[in-house]
């Protein structure tokens, strides 16, 4: 296209008419006239910063350049042979990193396609840098899409790059000295740029992330693990403290990500990331979006630094089942030694004492993949057999309610175990294991090593977890009256988590604004818990239906048995 042409063609888009440019391109013609005051016939040389400026913005943007180098090595080797050149630009537009063919340096530099060329739309006009830098969106300016004509030669595709926090902190832009007359031979080369800037976002994030939970996203389960398209940074309570940008896509346009809480538009909460780590098939990590759609899901749990004086690092998904009390740093420490082995456990607790969640963390802490989870009651050998079928390879067999296994089923499984020893099985029971009615062989193949768990009352992190649940539980920032406060934390808690759960759920539905004082807490049940007359009544009025008695109680329907016993009750007849 002749300049006269090229001329014309800006004042017909000034004009308001369309002559085929793209909008990007159209937009950026207008603001070089219109905010910038430039000449399209202008034939300025490419705008080179000093070395000492140089020297500066390469240092502030040192962090960037080294979380982009790999990607920007490996995408340079993809487009090797076909006289690309690559360019990581901080947010000024000023060429900070650089990756070109050594044969045409001259005429790279001659170009600007080099370090220290400053490529911001005011003082280059139209390309690809400028343009990305002011739309935050991938761009490609092909040839005479340029302003002025000292860059018509060129074709330029750019990404931005962003951070965390959501801020634009860099663009990759990938340019030809010259190239084929149609922009659309371009698209494989906006294809590489945009997924490289993808990967120097993730990288970053993962980087950042060591402390805290990531749940990486992917509509596709087959790049899951290896290229998943968008990743947030989530605080325990499951509030995004650190994004990629592709995550906006999941939020309303214009509504902040930065401190909202995942479950608002996903459908799990910060306790269903276990279950979305590598143990499982990706195929089996779905994430339930709240428009009806949905992702498959990878969370990587924190890896919690060591603490001064302490041993050996605990994993992160360990370290969250407690806080400060040092019966249970103990047994963390066992269980964190012991995940590692292929020693059968058995887990003893009270109901809800978290029985369930310290096997799960275990099973993450081990070596097995697979993971498969049996209620023992009313257990027959048949569904035993088919469910430990489904085994392949190192699987933890979690056996939940063992109290409460038939005669018949125990003796299979005890065959089953010696058959599959790719099995470790991780028990648990309310009982008091010396007191579990097993056959003695079975009972060693179950009991190679004793984790007990203290109920509530008993454990001296109580305040750490009533505020972890609350954080976890409340939608708002909601917090504790002094009195309230005391009041829970004198409770006996004979339901353990599941009552105080149930307790704090109650708490924030009925308290009126920000704060939950005493009026808003649900009565006391220890005191009916705790006499035998309690129990007969309860009884009662349950029909005599131990399930739902043991439900009413907050209690297991094994230790109804035991207390009736104890009481000498018995069924009407």
């Amino acid at each position: 296209m002749t300049e006269r042409r090229h001329v014309e063609e800006i004042e017909r888009v000034l004009e308001g008419s369309q002559t085929g440019r793209d909008s990007q391109v159209s937009a950026s013609w207008r603001r070089c006239v219109e905010l910038y005051g430039m000449d399209p016939l202008r034939n300025d040389p490419a705008h080179i910063v000093t070395e000492s400026e140089l020297r500066d913005h390469r240092q502030q943007a040192e962090w960037m350049i080294s979380a982009a180098r790999s990607g920007l090595q490996s995408l340079f080797r993809q487009v090797a042979g076909q006289n690309y050149v690559l360019l990581l630009t901080d947010e000024q537009g000023v060429c900070v990193d650089f990756f070109g063919d050594d044969l045409f340096l001259d005429e790279l530099r001659g170009a600007g396609l080099y370090l220290g060329s400053n490529w911001s739309e005011d003082l280059a006009g139209t390309c690809g840098v400028g343009a990305c830098i002011v739309t935050r969106e991938p761009v490609t300016i092909h040839q005479d899409d340029h302003f002025g004509n000292a860059h018509t030669a060129l074709s330029c595709t750019a990404a931005p790059i962003f951070d965390s926090l959501g801020k634009l902190t860099a663009v990759l832009d990938i340019s030809l000295l010259r190239s084929p007359t149609a922009k659309s031979s371009q698209n494989l080369a906006m294809s590489l740029v945009t997924t490289a800037a993808r990967r120097v976002e993730m990288a970053n994030l993962m980087a950042e992330s060591r402390r805290d939970w990531v749940l990486r996203l992917s509509s596709s389960p087959e790049f899951l693990d290896v290229d998943p398209e968008v990743a947030v940074r989530l605080d325990g309570t499951g509030k995004v403290i650190g994004y990629t940008r592709g995550v906006r896509k999941l939020f309303p346009d214009g509504a902040p990500i930065l401190g909202q809480r995942i479950d608002e538009v996903l459908g799990l909460t910060v306790d269903d990331l276990p279950d979305l780590m590598r143990d499982r098939p990706t195929e089996e990590r779905i994430v339930e979006m709240r428009d009806g759609g949905a992702l498959f899901g990878h969370a990587i749990s924190p890896q919690v630094p060591r603490r001064p004086g302490s041993g050996r690092q605990r994993s992160g998904v360990l370290a969250g089942l407690a806080g400060n009390d040092a019966h249970m740093e103990r047994l963390l420490t066992q269980a964190e030694k012991l995940a590692g082995t292929a020693v059968p456990l058995l887990i003893a607790g009270e109901t809800g004492a978290g029985k369930g969640r310290l096997a799960r963390a275990i099973h993450m802490a081990g070596k097995t993949n697979g993971f498969l989870t049996i209620d023992c009651g009313g257990l027959a050998p048949e569904a035993l057999q088919a469910t430990c079928d489904t085994a392949t390879g190192p699987t933890t067999l979690v056996l939940r309610r063992l109290e409460e296994l038939p005669e018949k089923t125990a003796n299979a499984l005890t065959a089953i175990l010696d058959r599959k020893t790719e099995l470790r099985p991780v028990s648990t029971t309310c009982q008091d294991p010396a007191e579990l009615a097993l056959p003695r062989p079975l009972f060693h193949r179950l009991a190679g090593g004793i984790l007990a768990l203290p109920p509530l009352r008993q454990r001296q992190d109580l305040g750490w977890l009533i505020d972890r649940l609350l954080r976890r539980r409340a939608t708002d920032d909601i917090r504790l009256s002094p009195a309230a406060r005391v009041d829970l934390l004198g409770r006996s808690w004979p339901g353990n988590f599941r009552e105080l759960e149930q307790a704090l759920d109650i708490a924030i539905a009925l308290c009126g604004g920000a704060v939950i004082d005493v009026t808003d807490l649900p009565p006391r049940v220890e005191a009916a818990a705790g006499s035998e007359e309690s129990l007969e009544q309860i009884l009662e009025a349950c029909d005599w239906n131990m399930s739902r008695a043991a439900r009413r109680l907050g209690v297991n329907r094994s230790t109804i048995l035991r207390r009736m016993r104890k009481s000498g009750l018995h069924p009407p007849a």
